[in-house]
């Protein structure tokens, strides 16, 4: 049985850093949550290191701007780690390794392009790209994956292979659930499509972040928490690495528990690879 916890306090004397997740647990993309930030600032008083792990599209300024907008402050956490930055990263290498301008084709919004940057890339329409960059959908508010169908078609008829830049498949923007790029990648993927993930639950972002962790320290990390509110992210990513984790209710299973009870984690964690060492409704000290 998973226990319930009142709060963080509960059990941070057991770890000597946190891997948090962001959206949904830091703030819904409309407003921070005041408990969560006094969690964070707690723990880095008195027990170690505050990483952020975010599935945001974007660099870490992006991150930070969006912080500034609404809410968050930005002492409550050391550093941050989002898997825009992994997908810009790699993009830099595929250029390194061609040893020239790369040709890129960007699917998802404008205010993702940060991802890009100063990159030597041109962006071009699918029909003439070497790779696909996919940050999400073009309106998240009003478009499904189904909307979508025509250009995987085509994207498989060139053989493109798509760069996730977001896992997620669903994240919280105020009271509602918004479509993310995870759901156009498993889209893709289902037409026999080649894609490539950054962020969680994928094993590169955790490996990052503990080093940083250990960096930030000055000493050995031993026993970090990762805390998220996505099952199939945040706690089967921190599943993966021999983590223990803290799941956060009022995120997006908001809707599927209802009330937070046992049974009811019991049902959502009933699949291997997902099993936290306990739940939230929200992140508290």
């Amino acid at each position: 049985m998973i226990p319930i916890l009142t709060g963080l306090s509960d059990i941070a004397g057991d770890y000597d850093a946190l891997l948090c997740d962001v959206w949904g647990v830091l703030h819904n993309g409309r407003q921070a949550f005041p408990a969560a930030v006094d969690a964070l600032h707690h723990f880095c008083a008195e027990r170690g290191p505050v990483i952020l792990l975010t599935n945001a599209p974007r660099p870490i300024v992006d991150v930070e701007s969006l912080f500034q907008r609404v809410g968050v402050p930005l002492d409550c956490y050391d550093a941050i780690l989002s898997s825009g930055a992994l997908a810009r990263e790699d993009i830099a290498r595929r250029i390194v390794a061609a040893g020239r301008t790369l040709s890129v084709y960007h699917l998802g919004p404008d205010r993702d392009g940060g991802v890009l940057g100063d990159l030597d890339i041109i962006r071009v329409g699918v029909n003439e790209a070497e790779v696909v960059l996919c940050t999400g959908l073009y309106d998240d508010d009003n478009e499904t994956a189904e909307d979508y169908r025509s250009l995987f078609q085509e994207m498989r008829s060139r053989g493109l292979t798509m760069l996730c830049a977001n896992p997620d498949i669903v994240v919280q923007r105020g009271e509602k659930l918004i479509w993310c790029a995870g759901a156009l990648a498993d889209a893709y993927e289902k037409t026999g499509g080649e894609v490539v993930y950054y962020g969680k639950p994928y094993a590169p972002i955790y490996e990052a972040s503990l080093r940083l962790a250990v960096e930030i320290a000055g000493r050995p990390i031993l026993r970090p928490l990762a805390i998220g509110d996505g099952a199939d992210t945040d706690i089967k990513g921190a599943n993966r690495m021999g983590m223990d984790a803290l799941f956060v209710a009022e995120g997006v299973h908001a809707a599927q528990l209802g009330q937070l009870t046992a049974e009811g984690l019991a049902q959502l964690f009933a699949v291997p690879e997902a099993h936290p060492r306990a739940a939230m409704r929200t992140l508290v000290w």
